[in-house]
């Protein structure tokens, strides 16, 4: 009986001793279960953590490509835009200065042209001269029977003698001049003035009408009460920017 009891007793021992080791190995297991499950989930949390900031760096990177694509192409798009207009600039530019040349070079090619044309003073009549030019010097004056200045010359010329303009221009005037008679005055380029004086007639033109060189004006008359005792002839004068000249200077007498 005793011994009995002691087997018992052992076998009691035993499954306390089985029990407790297989609820310590099941704890253990527990435990190991949940830490494996713990460091899965943190696996899987951080793997999804990186998948999101993975994401994110490649939305930032697409919309920053995206940005950099974009400028690029706008800068393409604004150089381009100021290589097709600065072409346009140029291209005015360089007509204006093409046109400023030419109007320079128009402009000096006239006043070229007008330095070389020579005013060249034709004879109003043919004749000798019978009294020269004396500004400096007196000539004697049948008519006031005295010595005088005389601003012109006078070219001896029958009556009705026809009388014609020594250079194109501009009839000024035509009037009676108390001391020389009836008078015609034409204006020149350069300032000149030719003024015909002593004359019979002057119905071949009228004030304001242009005139050419050798072009009829008047006849040859005795109108000149400051020179009506002298032979006929026609007083003829020049004129420099309102001055009176020598006109055989410009006239070959």
């Amino acid at each position: 009986m005793r011994e009995n009891r002691k087997i018992s007793k052992w076998v009691i021992y035993a499954i306390i001793i089985a029990a407790l080791i297989i609820g310590v190995s099941l704890i253990s297991l527990f435990k190991i279960g949940k830490n494996n499950k713990t460091e899965s989930q943190s696996k899987e949390l951080a793997g999804i953590v990186n998948e999101l900031e993975e994401n994110n760096s490649i939305e930032e990177a697409s919309t920053t490509s995206d940005k950099t694509v974009n400028e690029v192409k706008e800068n393409k798009i604004a150089l381009n835009t100021e290589n097709l207009a600065t072409p346009e600039k140029t291209n005015t530019t360089q007509k204006q200065t093409n046109t400023t040349k030419k109007n320079t070079n128009t402009v000096a090619t006239q006043k070229t042209t007008e330095k070389k044309k020579e005013i060249k003073f034709e004879k109003p009549v043919e004749g000798e001269i019978l009294k020269e030019y004396a500004k400096d010097n007196l000539v004697y004056s049948n008519t006031l029977n005295e010595w005088t200045t005389h601003m012109g010359i006078d070219i001896k010329a029958e009556k009705t003698t026809v009388v014609k303009a020594a250079y194109e221009g501009t009839v000024e005037s035509i009037k009676n001049d108390p001391r020389y008679g009836l008078t015609v005055i034409i204006k020149h380029d350069d300032g000149f003035k030719t003024v015909y004086s002593n004359l019979l007639t002057a119905e071949f033109v009228v004030e304001g009408e242009k005139v050419t060189t050798g072009q009829t004006i008047g006849t040859v008359g005795n109108t000149a009460t400051f020179e009506v005792a002298d032979e006929s002839h026609l007083h003829f004068e020049i004129l420099k920017d309102n001055v009176q000249v020598d006109p055989t200077i410009y006239v070959n007498y």
